[in-house]
C-alpha cells in the first residue's frame, strides 16, 4: 500500500478556515484611486485608497453583518456606487439585494441610490423607499457621476423599468420600459438602450432589440443559435455576444452595429469561452474556456494589450493573469494573478511608465509550496458522454493508488468546478488525499444544452457520471480502489449519500455537508420555493411525481446505505433547512446504521466563522482518517 504522502508540516487547519480576504479592486476614472471589498470573517468593508500612499485608506463603509458589494463602479473620479449583496452561507454566492448606495471617495454623502431600508434613505425623505428590485445596467462612456439602473417593483412585476440616475443627487430619468420581469439592458454608447435579455415567466431565454423606440423580439434562429448581447464598443461600431450553436459550447462573436456580418472572435469544441480580456474602449484583445487550463486565446495580435496581456502570462507561467480594472485613459491597470495553487494576487501596472506593483495577496496565511498540483483531465461516460475531471495531487506525491476522495460540486446547473485554486480540494490534498471532481451533465461551462441534460436527473444520469469518474480514477491507477471516500456540500452533501446508495461497494465512508436529503421537502420548506420562478425551477430540475421524488431521496434509502456518515449542517440554513439534516438523521437511526453529527446553532448554508470552520476541518480529516486515511488497512 503505497504512503499517504504529505510535503513537510501540515498547513495548519487554521490557515484554510480563514475567511479574510481582498476582493473586487476597482480603479477610479483618473486612476487616483483604488476602491476593494475587504472581509474579515462575517463582516465585510468597502475600503478606498488612495494609490499614492496605500499605508492608510481613505475611507472605510462598513457594511451591515452578513451583507458585502456584490459590484462597486466608479461613477466620476471622486464618487462611486455600490450594489449591495446578503451572505447566506459559504456555500452560496452572495445574493444581490436589488439596493444600491453611493458614497465619495472621502466617505462622505454616503445615500441610498435604490433603497428598501428607511435608515438610508436619500436627502432626508426627498424619495420613498423603494418596495422593489434594482441592479447597474451600465455607465456612460465617460464617466460623468450617472449610471443606468433596470428595476422592478413588488407591485408592479410585469415590467422592468430602465432609468438614466445622477449619483450625486439622486434623481431618476426614466429612458424605458419593457413588459417582462427582471430583464437586462444592453446600452449603446449614446445612453440608449439596444437590447434586453433574460427569462420570462416560463423560464425561457428571450432577447428583445429596441426598434424605433419599442421592443421587438428577437425571432429564434432556424439554425438553432442562441445569442446573448454582452457590450457595445466605446465608438458604437461594434457588438459582442455570447452565442451557441445547437446548444453547445458558447463562442465569442462581433456583430456590426446593424446586427449584420456575424464573426466568429473565439470558440472551443468542448467548453464555452468564459474569460475575456477587454481594452478601456471595450474591445476583447484575448480569451479563455471555461474548462480545462487556462491557454489564452488571442483575439486581436495587433492590439497593444494583447502584447502585454501575453508578456504578463509568460512572467507568471503557472498562474492566469486576468485584467479587471483600467482607469479610464487606459494608463494604469489592475490585474489579477491566480492559479491552481495561488488564491490570488492583484498587482498594479503603470503603462507608462513600464512598472508593476503589488497590492495585495488572498489567501496570504497559506504555504503555496505545500499545496497540490490541478490538472484537468476528460474521461467517457458509461453511456459515451465525455467529461471533464479535475484531479488534486497532494504536494510531492505520485498520482498511483493514492486514497481518494470524491468531492461532488454544489448547484447542480450552472455550476461547475475549475482549474483554479479550490480551498475543500487543497485541504484534503493537504492532508494526503487524491481529489476527484467531476463536471457531470447539468455543470455550466459547456453550453445549455450540457445543462439542461441534467435536469430531472439529480439522483440518476448525475451521481452515474460521478461513479463513473470513481471507476475511471481506479482504472487509471490513479486511485485505490479499496481507499475512496466522498465529501460534498449542498447538491454535493446530495449526491455524497446518493453515490454511496447507487454504488454500495465504491466508498468506505460519505461526509454530508448542508445538504439536501428529502426532494419532496424542498416544495414546502427553502428559500427555493419563494415564488413562481423557484417553483418552476423545482419543477424542472426534480419533478413533482411523489414516488420518483421518493425513489431519489436519500432519507427514503437509508437502509441502502452501508458505510460510516458524517453529517455537517447550519441550524439556520435558508437554502437547505436544517429539517433536511434532521430527517436524514431520524431515517439513519431508525435503520440502525452508523453516523457522526455536527451542526452549528448560528450558521447558514455553510458555516462563515472561523472557528466553526476550524471545527468542521477537524471532523472532517479525523473522520475520513479513520477509514481511509494512514495506517488503515484496506479491505
Amino acid at each position: 500500500m503505497p504512503a499517504i504522502a504529505i510535503a513537510g508540516d501540515l498547513i495548519p487547519v487554521e490557515a484554510f478556515a480563514h475567511r479574510g480576504s481582498y476582493s473586487m479592486p476597482r480603479l477610479s476614472p483618473d486612476g487616483q484611486y483604488l476602491a476593494v471589498d475587504v472581509e474579515d470573517g462575517e463582516n465585510h468593508a468597502v475600503v478606498i485608497y488612495q494609490l499614492s500612499d496605500m499605508s492608510h485608506p481613505r475611507s472605510y463603509l462598513k457594511m451591515p453583518k452578513f451583507q458585502l458589494a456584490a459590484n462597486i463602479h466608479w461613477v466620476g473620479p471622486t464618487r462611486l456606487i455600490i450594489e449591495r449583496a446578503r451572505l447566506y452561507g459559504s456555500l452560496d454566492k452572495p445574493a444581490y439585494t436589488g439596493e444600491i448606495l453611493a458614497t465619495n471617495v472621502d466617505g462622505s454623502h454616503v445615500e441610498a441610490m435604490f433603497s428598501r431600508d428607511w435608515a438610508l434613505e436619500s436627502h432626508g425623505n426627498v424619495r420613498q423607499i423603494d418596495e422593489g428590485y434594482a441592479t447597474v445596467a451600465g455607465l456612460p462612456a465617460k464617466a460623468n457621476n450617472h449610471f443606468y439602473m433596470q428595476s422592478y417593483q413588488w407591485n408592479d412585476q410585469d415590467n422592468t423599468w430602465l432609468y438614466d440616475v445622477d449619483a450625486i443627487s439622486g434623481t431618476r430619468h426614466l429612458i424605458s420600459q419593457i413588459g417582462i420581469k427582471n430583464m437586462d439592458f444592453v446600452m449603446g454608447p449614446d445612453g440608449t438602450p439596444r437590447y434586453a435579455w433574460g427569462y420570462d415567466k416560463t423560464q425561457n431565454f428571450v432577447v428583445f432589440k429596441q426598434i424605433n423606440g419599442g421592443w421587438a423580439a428577437m425571432p429564434k434562429s432556424p439554425d438553432d443559435v442562441s445569442f446573448q448581447p454582452s457590450r457595445f464598443t466605446a465608438d458604437g461600431q461594434h457588438l459582442y455576444a455570447f452565442s451557441s450553436t445547437k446548444g453547445g459550447p458558447a463562442a465569442l462573436v462581433q456583430f456590426n452595429a446593424d446586427g449584420t456580418n456575424r464573426q466568429v472572435l473565439a470558440k472551443d469544441d468542448f467548453g464555452s469561452i468564459g474569460f475575456v480580456q477587454w481594452t478601456p474602449e471595450r474591445k476583447p484583445f484575448a480569451a479563455t474556456t471555461v474548462t480545462g487550463v487556462p491557454s489564452p486565446i488571442v483575439i486581436d495580435g495587433n492590439e497593444h494589450l494583447a502584447a502585454l496581456y501575453m508578456a504578463l502570462s509568460k512572467k507568471f507561467p503557472d498562474d492566469f493573469v486576468d485584467f479587471t480594472s483600467f482607469s479610464e485613459d487606459g494608463t494604469r491597470l489592475v490585474f489579477l494573478v491566480s492559479g491552481d495553487r495561488n488564491p490570488g494576487d492583484y498587482y498594479l501596472f503603470d503603462i507608462q511608465h513600464n512598472t508593476i506593483k503589488k497590492l495585495f495577496s488572498v489567501g496570504a496565511g497559506i504555504d503555496r509550496a505545500k499545496l497540490g498540483t490541478r490538472t484537468s483531465m476528460r474521461f467517457t461516460a458509461s453511456d459515451g458522454t465525455p467529461l471533464e475531471a479535475i484531479l488534486t495531487v497532494p504536494a510531492g506525491a505520485s498520482m498511483n493508488d493514492l486514497p481518494m476522495v470524491l468531492l461532488p460540486h454544489g448547484g447542480p446547473f450552472e455550476i461547475n468546478d475549475d482549474w483554479f485554486y479550490d480551498n475543500d480540494a487543497q485541504f484534503l490534498a493537504s492532508r494526503g488525499y487524491l481529489v476527484l471532481q467531476v463536471n457531470y451533465r447539468g455543470s455550466g461551462g459547456r453550453g445549455p444544452g450540457f445543462v439542461k441534460s441534467g435536469y430531472g436527473k439529480w439522483g440518476t444520469r448525475i451521481q452515474q457520471d460521478l461513479i463513473d469518474g470513481v471507476k475511471w480514477a481506479e482504472t487509471q491507477h490513479f486511485a485505490d480502489p479499496k481507499r475512496v471516500c466522498v465529501f460534498g456540500a449542498s447538491f454535493g452533501g446530495y449526491s455524497a449519500l446518493m453515490t454511496v446508495i447507487r454504488a454500495p461497494n465504491l466508498f468506505k465512508c460519505a461526509v454530508g455537508y448542508a445538504g439536501i436529503y428529502d426532494l419532496a421537502m424542498m416544495y414546502d420548506k427553502g428559500d427555493i420555493k419563494g415564488d413562481d420562478s423557484g417553483i418552476n425551477y423545482l419543477k424542472a430540475a426534480i419533478g413533482t411525481d411523489p414516488a420518483v421524488l421518493a425513489a431519489n431521496s436519500p432519507d427514503k434509502l437509508a437502509d441502502k446505505i452501508n458505510v460510516p456518515v458524517l453529517l455537517i449542517h447550519g441550524e439556520k440554513d435558508e437554502r437547505a433547512p436544517f429539517a433536511q439534516a434532521k430527517a436524514m438523521r431520524a431515517a439513519l437511526d431508525a435503520e440502525h446504521k452508523p453516523y457522526e453529527w455536527l451542526t452549528k446553532p448560528d450558521e447558514g448554508h455553510g458555516f462563515y466563522d472561523e472557528q466553526n470552520n476550524v471545527d468542521l476541518y477537524n471532523h472532517l480529516q479525523t473522520f475520513i482518517g479513520k477509514y481511509i486515511g494512514p495506517g488503515v488497512a484496506p479491505n
